[in-house]
């Protein structure tokens, strides 16, 4: 009988607005007293470093997906391109990205709404909440994408209202009182230190690009269509934070009317448009959790396929397509239950353990194209090739360390801890490092 797998039914831009969804545009609005704080009022320039310093990884992303075009993402470059046994440890690690976003925006979703409805249990929130992106994710992946399409093109409704909203109060005199200025990117007296450390941050608002790369072996044509689908959704992405990062930081020039800078977005919105639009805004807030909830469960559940089609996941259960619409069903069943931890589980912890998985798979995504390319291709002899493959992902490796550095301690706490049962696992999964773990088995592009 012959295997049921993923359908190649997804196009470029369907692609591209689930990487944007799972980046939610909305964050901007999130951040923005923190950032602002940490600049003295220059998100934007901010905004246009983290975009630039994700811009290379993205390009390293987009190298690999050519010559491994399968749905395993920094899991299979390194496990075909430096070690078996670390590509495992990366795709576990990974995992921490992929596995707990779908619960930080049920928990974020429990938090917006639970300040709207305080006499509603949260807990039901975040129940109707895993439902709906559950039950959506398990039908046919174009189901989700039109679905995505719908959500992120709110989210941009609301931002181009909002700043609609911003040029008629620059208009009469609010904030910088001038509709196109350069005071939100420069001032004389910036400092360099404290941008980066507002970049280092919002650099997480990037992930996702990433994501879409778990996509490929729905994709058609995935070598030409996912490397443009990754450069294209960092860019996207970075377009509308810059965008409503500026009209916000030209609206409020400092942070001194927020009482809350860790929760600036339903006074922005206040102070904008008023109560009714700040109702219309808190709706684009929980529709970006909704569609990044949406994006990030697809992947993961795609993510554990591929581990599950290697069988260092069991095969049976994580390996497992449904015949009809071609999903991986139970894994989509399983990230639901999984998400449900979001009734009890603390936002903080959550992020944590994200921020450690993301920046593993940045790095030896970098790191593979420098082995592949050049260590085992030796394609650097050029000066094309030396600047593409060495010069490249070196910077995006150096960008991926800055942020290292700026990991909190309790990220790398539970990433580490994380890491360690995914290193006993794995001893057991090769009787103590005595065999390789199992690996599919499929034939490597090669470049022309």
């Amino acid at each position: 009988m012959k295997q049921v797998e993923l359908k190649r039914s997804l196009k470029l831009w369907s692609i591209v607005f689930l990487g944007v969804g799972y980046m939610t545009p909305m964050v901007v609005f999130d951040t923005f007293g923190i950032v602002a704080q940490k600049t003295n009022g220059h998100v934007p320039t901010a905004y246009i470093l983290a975009l630039v310093a994700m811009l290379f990884t993205a390009i390293s992303y987009g190298k690999m997906v050519k010559v491994y075009p399968v749905a395993g993402s920094a899991y299979t470059y390194t496990q075909k391109t430096i070690n078996s046994n670390l590509g495992f440890l990366v795709g576990w690690s990974s995992l921490l990205d992929y596995l707990f976003l779908p619960m930080i925006n049920a928990v974020l979703t429990k938090i917006y709404l639970s300040a709207l409805f305080p006499s509603i249990p949260s807990w039901l929130f975040v129940l109707g909440f895993v439902g709906i992106i559950t039950v959506i994710n398990l039908f046919s992946v174009n189901v989700t994408a039109n679905f995505n399409n719908l959500l992120v093109t709110f989210q941009m409704l609301v931002i181009i209202i909002f700043a609609i909203l911003v040029i008629t109060g620059l208009n009469h005199g609010e904030g910088t009182g001038r509709i196109l200025s350069i005071q939100p990117f420069f001032q004389s007296d910036m400092q360099l230190t404290s941008l980066i450390s507002g970049a280092t941050i919002l650099c997480f608002s990037f992930l996702g690009f990433d994501a879409v790369t778990t996509l490929a072996e729905e994709t058609a044509n995935p070598t030409v269509t996912i490397p443009r689908a990754i450069f294209l959704t960092a860019l996207v992405g970075g377009i509308l934070f810059i965008g409503a990062s500026y009209f916000t930081q030209s609206y409020f020039p400092d942070i001194s009317r927020f009482s809350d800078v860790e929760a600036t977005s339903p006074e922005i919105a206040l102070y904008v448009g008023g109560k009714l639009f700040q109702a219309f805004f808190l709706a684009g807030t929980v529709t970006g959790t909704l569609a990044s909830g949406l994006s990030s469960h697809a992947s993961v559940s795609r993510l554990l396929y591929v581990m599950g089609r290697d069988n260092v996941l069991p095969k049976r259960f994580f390996g497992y397509i449904h015949p009809r619409w071609n999903t991986p069903f139970l894994n989509v069943l399983f990230v639901g239950v999984i998400s449900l931890s979001a009734i009890s589980f603390n936002l903080i912890t959550a992020t944590s353990l994200i921020n450690f998985g993301a920046l593993i798979a940045f790095t030896f995504v970098n790191v593979c194209v420098v082995v592949h390319y050049v260590i085992r291709k030796k394609q650097h002899k050029t000066i094309w090739g030396f600047i593409n493959y060495l010069v490249l992902p070196g910077i995006g490796a150096g960008t991926v360390v800055i942020l290292w550095i700026n990991l909190s301690a309790d990220s790398l706490i539970l990433g580490l801890i994380w890491a360690g049962v995914g290193l006993i696992y794995l001893t057991y999964l090769t009787r103590i490092f005595t065999c390789k773990p199992p690996q599919f088995q499929f034939e490597e592009v090669k470049e022309i």
